[in-house]
């Protein structure tokens, strides 16, 4: 690695971090104005209130690294070029794509120091922020779907006519197995209600209603054994988490534990799985975009302007606010089912990659 190429990785990480710290600082201020009324309403201590920002710098931050590498990018490139020192390497015999090595190579590590946060370590912090703003910003959460159907197990089949997530209860149970598409066994009960201690339900005024083809008995396909009682206690695959609010719930899920809720959500039939497909694919996609981002920023900024470094600062400001634009709207179309997860996550990086190559070929340098 060449002097040079230690010297623009060096500018270029300098200026990402120092950009990173400066916006969160901003949006913390803005933050704090914004929610120091209900931090007062719920007599919160400067302790916690810091613990809560401590949690949330980190989430701000990684939602801002793709645009934070865009603006360094264009700051670093459009000083040097206002420098001539970009006319001084070229001049010495470095090619164009050269020049390129080390400001990839910045992205390499931004990218990787990203992906890994935002995968793995930012999420374990949401926990306890979104645990926070549920408790003390936002207004009570009440679970409103009736005739509640899902596939808790295979061929094990779930129904509750409504569930009240404020005192974990379940109305109007309902839990059917099924065997060759025969339904072999009920268990139903007036309600259920979910127990803390026990970790497990509690199922009232319950009857188990079993269907066994062994014991055919004349004139009748099969014999129904039937059982009753008060109260039962039993096990299911689902907890009151479940009926929580899913309100950028994959905040704070990690990368496998994304997917693993992925699965669990397709496998029995829920709604709302595209807008947590949608996350998995932008984490994905995410390293991608800092790459395609840092290559238009060297192109938009690299040639020297009469004009000083401004018109190209501005220039990254506007490409930025159009990327996210794009974003938003392809995430937007996707949440709500007019757009494949995968699409919305690659269609805006295909979009800018494509200007990106146009630009190349036929944007002076």
């Amino acid at each position: 690695m060449k002097i040079l190429d230690r010297y623009i990785i060096q500018k270029v990480l300098s200026t990402f971090f120092f950009v990173v710290i400066i916006l969160s600082a901003i949006i913390v201020a803005i933050d704090l104005t914004e929610k120091i009324d209900k931090f007062s309403k719920s007599n919160l201590s400067s302790g916690a209130i810091l613990e809560y920002y401590a949690d949330f710098i980190p989430w701000i931050a990684g939602l801002l690294t793709p645009i934070t590498v865009f603006i360094s990018i264009v700051y670093v490139t459009s000083r040097l070029a206002a420098h001539t020192e970009i006319i001084a390497m070229l001049s010495g015999g470095m090619s164009f794509n050269r020049l390129l090595l080390p400001y990839f190579i910045s992205a390499a590590v931004i990218a990787g120091i990203s992906f890994y946060l935002n995968g793995w370590i930012i999420p374990r912090s949401n926990q306890d922020r979104l645990g926070f703003e549920m408790q003390y910003l936002k207004t009570r959460y009440y679970y409103d779907k009736r005739n509640i159907h899902m596939q808790i197990q295979p061929n094990i089949y779930l129904y509750m006519n409504s569930f009240n997530n404020q005192a974990n209860i379940g109305y109007q149970f309902a839990l059917e197995r099924f065997d060759d598409n025969r339904l072999v066994e009920k268990l139903t009960a007036d309600h259920i209600q979910w127990d803390s201690v026990k970790q497990s339900w509690t199922l009232n005024y319950w009857t188990h209603r079993q269907v066994d083809d062994q014991f055919l008995t004349p004139g009748n396909h099969n014999t129904q054994f039937k059982e009753t009682g008060q109260t039962l206690d039993t096990v299911l695959a689902i907890t009151p988490t479940d009926f929580a609010n899913d309100d950028r719930k994959f905040d704070g899920m990690t990368n496998p534990e994304l997917a693993d809720h992925i699965r669990k959500l397709r496998f029995r039939g829920s709604t709302g799985v595209e807008v947590f497909e949608v996350e998995r694919h932008i984490r994905q996609a995410a390293p991608f975009t800092i790459f395609i981002l840092v290559f238009m920023g060297v192109l938009v900024s690299a040639r020297k302007s009469r004009g000083g470094t401004g018109f190209q600062i501005a220039l990254g400001f506007m490409l930025s606010f159009v990327f996210i634009l794009f974003f938003m709207l392809t995430r937007t179309f996707a949440e709500a089912g007019s757009l494949s997860p995968f699409a919305a996550a690659w269609l805006p990086n295909s979009v800018f990659a494509a200007l990106s190559l146009a630009m190349y070929r036929y944007v002076p340098r």
